[in-house]
């Protein structure tokens, strides 16, 4: 019979735990290195978009002398605002994906007084242009037809027809007696 020593005792431990750990080292270099896996398995990482979206059409809008008020209506809420550049609202848009370049889209808005002055703005995106690069995932080609033909609505309405089954008829309801709810007077 073998004996196998005890973790206890310390002199026979060390060497087996030195065996041990040339083992495990031994059958470690069989997997593949750590470098590798990282690069196959990576964390989601989600899409971050801050600030206010302003597409061409929302510039091409403004008009000089067009009160805040108009202007606020058509671009939103500025994201900067300054109390030492009160006539200046800026508009600042950023887009940030994994494994692509961030995206980053300025417009300034000047006004004299209550009345909107100029605006100073990078290329804007036209609306379709910026919801087109929003879903990149999605494969170019031609859009599915959304109607039905007549062949297509019979056939449909064959294949889930209603299934009856003959029910049969209820029996009549039997009258049912329950006991009072208060006691008689009499039986008080």
């Amino acid at each position: 019979m073998i004996q196998i020593p005890s973790i206890r005792s310390g002199r026979a431990a060390v060497p087996m735990l030195l065996v041990l750990a040339t083992l495990l080292a031994g059958c470690a270099s069989g997997l593949p290195s750590l470098d590798r896996l990282g690069s196959v398995v990576t964390p989601y990482r989600v899409d971050v978009i801050q600030g206010n979206v302003v597409t061409r059409e929302q510039a091409q809008a403004l008009q000089p002398g067009m009160p805040r008020e108009q202007v606020r209506d058509i671009l939103g809420t500025p994201l900067l605002t300054s109390v030492f550049h009160a006539d200046r609202w800026d508009y600042v848009f950023t887009l940030q994906r994994r494994g692509q370049e961030p995206q980053q889209r300025k417009m300034a808005v000047f006004f004299r007084g209550d009345l909107l002055e100029r605006v100073e703005a990078d290329e804007l995106p036209s609306e379709a242009e910026f919801v087109a690069s929003l879903d990149v995932r999605r494969r170019a080609g031609r859009a599915p037809m959304l109607e039905a033909s007549e062949e297509q609505l019979r056939r449909f309405s064959e294949v889930n027809r209603p299934v009856t089954q003959a029910v049969a008829p209820a029996a009549p309801a039997t009258p049912r007696a329950y006991p009072p709810l208060e006691p008689a007077e009499g039986a008080r």
